[in-house]
């Protein structure tokens, strides 16, 4: 079927649909709305992140930010990079820990290409 992916139990358009109400509501309060199960609407989530990271356009960017904050109780962080231009403030990569390793992890993940530019 070509509107189904793979061995997917939804359909293309129902999955964005629930990824979009994702967005709005708990995933728990999207399954109970619309008749389908968590796991459904956590795989749709992930469908639409999965499909995002691959279309992301990463040109560009001249500034970036980075932040630590606490995750869960107890000493537990993560680092946050986002990118901080005029035009764009996005997030760009998030990261376990609060440690200099976990920095290094973004700008491998970035590239030695853009690193440079910066």
């Amino acid at each position: 079927m070509p509107w189904v992916k793979g061995k997917h139990h939804l359909t293309e358009a129902y999955a964005w649909f629930l990824a979009r109400w994702a967005k709005r509501l708990s995933w728990q309060e999207v399954a109970s709305a619309f008749h389908t199960t968590w796991g459904h609407v956590f795989s749709s989530v992930e469908m639409a992140v999965d499909w995002g990271r691959k279309h992301r356009d990463l040109s560009g960017i001249e500034a970036i930010g980075v932040d630590e904050i606490q995750w869960q109780r107890g000493h537990r962080y993560l680092t946050l990079v986002y990118q901080i231009d005029r035009s764009c403030r996005r997030l760009l990569w998030i990261g376990k820990e609060r440690k200099v390793k976990t920095l290094l992890g973004f700008f491998r993940w970035f590239g030695n290409k853009r690193t440079d530019m910066f």
